[in-house]
């Protein structure tokens, strides 16, 4: 779509019953996704605030132990341990018990067990999350999709029928504090739409693209870290030893996940956030460590990766607004609070505009 000064009335008529008959349909939906989104910017550091004080600095060895004690001493298979992102030195054990439930414990840095969630427990943020991902389904990730889509499209809409003619951005950018309230909060709603609708636009669209992350990835080209399949050759190594090589192979990185060996791969999955990447909780970069021998089969890091793998590792981040820390994260709560700012004012201002004509008719 073209934004021109000198769009013909009509056109811009069309274009505004567009924007308007869109935005009353999904307004609700909207204004959901852009409350929940608000409140789960910091929802990593609410749920460990929510957890314990309690804070060990991170010993692998302990954490390893605590593994042997608490999971496969029992019967169980670890999948991956995950950095709880929230406050330091806090990691969450995902592994399947000896049922083959699904469970998870998350753990200080020495290994305390500082949460045990039992399987199908829902909390208030996981709840917040699980909703503005999916509305805690599969089949509501399609309706998440589809609504997103349809953000980013009335956004352009919006800015479409906003864009000033050539000598009236000045007065367009300064609405008048005079004259009927009507005209007054319609100016306020038009300007902050042009203030703010680029950065809305790329927090929305990279939201949407995360919905179709498979389809884009594999349309621009994004491959996935792989390597041949490693046989495994004895007992694997342990979790510590595994980490530490991953960590030594990238310095200066930190660590965001391990994801154990499969039966048929002897290899250690090391994920973790490089020196300068956008991402702050999760980082993008990869080191693959025999689980046979502890040797390092593969580096990864984000920064030499292809620029189709740097896009799509880009998206979560920007959507989250973590790519600016903490600058970014409360930005991406105000663009937040600016679309619920909308979606109020544009239904008042259609409910304002429909009432006159009800009474006269």
């Amino acid at each position: 779509m073209t934004v021109s000064a000198s769009a013909r009335p009509g056109q811009r008529s069309t274009l505004l019953r567009l924007h308007r008959w869109i935005s009353l349909c999904a307004a609700i939906f909207w204004l959901l996704q852009a409350l929940t989104g608000v409140l789960i910017v910091f929802h990593w550091e609410v749920t460990d605030a929510q957890i314990s004080a309690t804070h060990r600095p991170t010993d692998y060895a302990a954490i390893e132990r605590r593994i042997a004690r608490s999971v496969t001493a029992r019967g169980g298979t670890v999948g991956s341990v995950w950095t709880a992102a929230g406050a330091p030195d806090r990691y969450n054990v995902n592994y399947t018990d000896a049922d083959g439930t699904s469970r998870s414990i998350r753990i200080a840095g020495d290994g305390t067990i500082l949460d045990t969630p039992q399987p199908g427990e829902e909390r208030l943020m996981g709840f917040l999350v699980g909703f503005h991902h999916d509305l805690l389904g599969a089949w509501g990730s399609w309706i998440v999709s589809i609504s997103g889509l349809l953000l980013c499209t009335n956004l352009l809409l919006g800015l479409a029928t906003a864009w000033p003619r050539r000598g009236t951005w000045g007065r367009a950018l300064r609405p008048s504090r005079r004259g009927p309230l009507t005209a007054r909060l319609y100016g306020w709603h038009r300007a902050l739409g042009l203030l703010v609708v680029v950065p809305a636009l790329a927090i929305a669209g990279t939201g949407t693209l995360l919905k179709f992350e498979d389809g884009v990835g594999e349309w621009i080209g994004a491959t996935s870290v792989t390597l041949p399949a490693n046989p495994p050759a004895g007992p694997p190594i342990g979790f510590a030893a595994a980490t530490r090589a991953g960590l030594a192979a990238l310095p200066g990185s930190a660590f965001t996940q391990v994801a154990w060996p499969k039966p048929d791969d002897a290899t250690y999955r090391v994920r973790l956030r490089a020196p300068g990447e956008l991402r702050r909780a999760y980082g993008g970069s990869y080191v693959l460590v025999d689980a046979n021998d502890g040797r390092v089969r593969g580096v990864f890091p984000i920064a030499a990766a292809s620029p189709a793998n740097r896009f799509m590792s880009a998206l979560f981040p920007i959507h989250t607004g973590e790519a600016g820390g903490l600058v970014g994260r409360l930005l991406s709560i105000a663009i937040g609070l600016w679309l619920i700012t909308m979606i109020v004012t544009g239904v008042w201002l259609w409910a304002k505009r429909r009432r006159p004509r009800r009474q006269g008719g």
